[in-house]
């Protein structure tokens, strides 16, 4: 468990009540959230090496069942039934195939040992379906609360755990021939990581979750974990292995570093506007006219039954709600509510019109200088309740269009280099065009944080668009 609690939320992707629950179960709720990552080698390579570990493992001839997620997040965890998911984000800070195998080994022995189902029979199914919302909801709130349960597990029985895992997985890199204290490197760089982001966290006035939950100091200086490594070495193979470097540096490079804008598809339906930087999905399958001369939009079905615009219009200091009454003067609203889309400022209700055959919903959205009035129109009102639900979801899928979008969704890679003699991070981060902040990181994925250089002939990893 490489980060706060991964065993834990990997047993909160349930969404069913725990007695129920099963690996398959957790499987299906979690592809619901995140996606595969489509690289067939690099997801081939991934299972052929957990195989290999639970071949040397005490549930060796079990099946066993590796993912490779499309998730930025530094995460590996196991769940019942013989799960064990790898984070594509996780993969960007592996350096070779030892490390790789030292997270694979790791989560094995959560299995093997019984620490999965352990945690289970201790966790009650609200706690479950919490963690699974804060997950699925992305909401800070719902997270921090949920993580400090998780914390409090790890308190509990965790850390011993968490050791045991460790312990377990150096065994089998051992018998596999791989060198065991490559795992005390792998738990470094995630180390140097975790003190990183808490250094940007505390400057950001937020909290920040730990990564194995067990060693306070770092993982080099740790003697407990020193020692459950290095006993490892006892039991090595005959037949030794390299760390694997060059085939981990020829099966990643071009690996998705951050957030994968390629995996995203655009709807035909969606209208974005490149100077206001904002977009909205319209129904589907309607037909779309937008006027230049005063930035708005609006969309009908074939038949022209309805109608939802979209207007962008000053904003004022009042709320939405206030907006809505006070300065466009409409008449008091019936389910007037108030909605956030994309975390931002809106009110919306249903609007009262001089005309009897026609209902109308009225909203407006927040952002930046501007107050964006959208409207949706039944020109028959019988047919409002059918189109209502229409208005409210396209309503919802108004957003900020995010840089990464504006620069045509194309994802950062990661690609290797070969340092010369001149070859400096701040060179780097110069001919990169990255952040001052971004050197920290590139020393971290390169094992030379805080203030280590690279020498002359060393393999770098980069990444850049």
């Amino acid at each position: 468990m490489l980060a706060a609690a991964l065993t834990t939320l990997g047993l909160s992707y349930s969404p069913i009540s725990q007695a129920k629950v099963t690996g398959a179960d957790i499987y299906e709720t979690t592809l619901k959230s995140t996606p595969l990552y489509q690289d067939p080698a690099l997801d081939a390579y991934i299972k052929k090496l957990g195989e290999e570990i639970v071949a040397v493992s005490e549930m060796a001839g079990e099946k066993f069942t590796f993912t490779l997620l499309d998730s930025e997040d530094l995460n590996a965890f196991a769940t019942r039934d013989n799960y064990i998911y790898v984070n594509r984000g996780l993969l960007n800070y592996v350096s070779n195939e030892a490390q790789l195998v030292s997270v694979l080994a790791h989560e094995v022995g959560h299995v093997t040992r019984g620490h999965v189902t352990g945690q289970e029979e201790r966790m009650t199914g609200a706690k479950i379906l919490s963690t699974l919302a804060a997950v699925l909801s992305n909401s800070n709130e719902v997270y921090e609360a949920s993580m400090a349960y998780a914390n409090s597990m790890i308190q509990s029985h965790g850390r011993r755990n968490e050791l045991e895992a460790d312990e377990t997985g150096a065994e089998y890199m051992a018998k596999l021939g791989y060198d065991p204290t490559e795992m005390l490197s792998m738990l470094s760089i995630m180390k140097d990581n975790e003190s990183l982001q808490k250094k940007r966290a505390n400057g950001n006035g937020v909290s920040n979750t730990t990564y194995h939950g067990v060693f306070s100091s770092h993982p080099r200086n740790d003697a407990r974990l020193r020692t459950v490594v290095t006993k490892a070495k006892s039991l090595k193979s005959d037949n030794q292995r390299s760390n694997g470097a060059e085939v981990y540096r020829d099966l990643t490079d071009g690996l998705i570093w951050g957030t994968n804008f390629a995996a995203k598809t655009t709807a035909p339906e969606r209208y974005s506007d490149m100077n206001l930087k904002i977009r909205v999905n319209f129904p589907k399958d309607w037909v779309l006219t937008a006027d230049k001369s005063n930035q708005s939009v609006s969309a009908s079905p074939e038949g022209g039954a309805a109608t939802l615009s979209m207007q962008p219009m000053p904003r004022t200091s009042q709320s939405p709600e206030e907006y809505l009454y006070n300065y466009l003067g409409v008449p008091m609203l019936a389910d007037g509510k108030l909605i956030s889309p994309a975390q931002l400022k809106g009110f919306t209700g249903i609007l009262n019109t001089d005309n009897p055959k026609t209902s109308t919903r009225i909203a407006v959205i927040y952002y930046k200088l501007d107050a964006y009035v959208l409207k949706g129109e039944a020109l028959d009102s019988d047919d409002f309740e059918k189109f209502d639900p229409l208005f409210l979801t396209a309503i919802d899928t108004f957003r900020p269009i995010s840089r990464a979008e504006i620069a045509g969704q194309k994802p950062k890679v990661v690609k290797y280099i070969r340092a010369t003699q001149a070859t400096t991070y701040e060179i780097l981060a110069k001919s990169l065009g990255i952040s001052v902040a971004d050197i920290d990181t590139l020393r971290i994925i390169n094992g030379h944080y805080p203030v280590g250089e690279p020498k002359a002939g060393d393999w770098l990893k980069i990444f850049e668009q």
